[in-house]
């Protein structure tokens, strides 16, 4: 029998889940508009002149006055606000002037390229970072430590298109060890039809091997090099996480009962060091995700920060904002996401 108290309690629980509910959609819905709204005025601070990026500069005053108003840069400056804000809704973020075809088109076409590269960047940061983080923190003050610790210092300090250039230089001018830069070779860019748009799984699923080694072969330097990005940051963090649970009472009382070394390290410290740990790795996948532009540059992948280069080198403001925008979307996506497995890892959290 269902007494009154414990009605009460479920309507109290259910008011708090509500209540939680509410809040988390008020923080996604006021971060999406501040965003829109940066991204927004961005473009109209920036001194570039959409009008004369599509018309050119020798167009007449009465065309660039049509066109001024077809684009509404004529209307004042919260009213184009709202125009934008309602543009963006509807999931058009324009036209590009480089390419003619729907921004939003274009953006889905060259995602998966950094997708790609992002992902496996952030797996070669994953299973190399971690254990050289347990490590540098076992092994406190050894030179064992300091080393894992240098090579960490190295990856934060080291410009990450000197690195590219210097990678280039040596395993593809001097060792021939990689293919030339880009994504695909020209002799299967047109013969191999992706079906995901991650050529290195749909070359695998396909079971057609020689794309999927010509597709490795220009995947393996830029995602070593963003994987060596984001090992520097997760083996810091994991070191640092994995000092502060090897100080626990708990370890002290496992070696006290016999327990191995190993098992204490690996199945109790860094078991708990691991909630923690799963933010760090969500928020290194996000930077690898908006930050791989000089990257795709100096490699010429053809992804989102190459686009948004060749967009802004070209005046189209178009697509520029609107891979501004997806980026941004992603990288509040993946905190929410990271916010939302740190409550679910650590039952602690959920009370808050």
């Amino acid at each position: 029998m269902i007494t009154m108290d414990s009605r009460g309690r479920r309507w109290a629980l259910g008011l708090t889940r509500l209540n939680g509910v509410a809040r988390f959609l008020l923080v996604v819905g006021t971060t999406y508009l501040g965003l829109l709204a940066v991204t927004f005025f961005i473009g109209r601070v920036v001194p570039i002149d959409p009008v004369l990026a599509a018309l050119g500069d020798r167009a007449s005053a009465a065309a660039y006055e049509r066109m001024r108003h077809e684009m509404g840069l004529d209307l004042p400056l919260w009213q184009q606000f709202f125009v934008y804000l309602k543009q963006v809704l509807s999931g058009d973020l324009g036209t590009s002037v480089l390419t003619t075809r729907p921004v939003l088109t274009d953006i889905a076409y060259v995602f998966p390229a950094t997708l790609e590269l992002a992902t496996t960047g952030t797996f070669i940061g994953v299973v190399l970072g971690i254990p050289l983080g347990v490590l540098a923190a076992v092994k406190r003050g050894t030179l064992a430590d300091q080393a894992v610790r240098l090579i960490g210092l190295a990856g934060y300090s080291i410009p990450i298109f000197w690195l590219a250039l210097l990678g280039l230089l040596l395993f593809y001018a001097k060792l021939r060890w990689i293919a030339f830069p880009g994504r695909i070779d020209v002799v299967y860019e047109y013969t191999f039809t992706p079906i995901t748009g991650l050529l290195l799984f749909d070359a695998l699923i396909q079971r057609q091997w020689d794309v999927a080694w010509d597709v490795f072969r220009h995947l393996v330097l830029p995602a070593s090099l963003l994987g060596y990005l984001s090992l520097a940051y997760i083996s810091r963090m994991t070191r640092s996480f994995m000092l502060n649970e090897l100080g626990q009472e708990y370890v002290v009382a496992a070696r006290a009962k016999g327990l191995s070394e190993t098992r204490i390290i690996w199945r109790h410290a860094l078991r708990n060091a691991a909630v923690p740990l799963v933010t760090v790795v969500v928020l290194s996948y996000a930077s690898l995700l908006e930050g791989s532009v000089l990257t795709e540059t100096v490699f010429s992948w053809p992804g989102l920060g190459l686009y948004i280069t060749n967009s802004l080198q070209n005046a189209d403001m178009n697509a520029v904002l609107g891979g501004t925008l997806v980026i941004g979307s992603v990288f509040i996506a993946l905190n929410l996401l990271s916010d939302l497995l740190y409550r679910t890892l650590d039952p602690r959290t959920r009370a808050r």
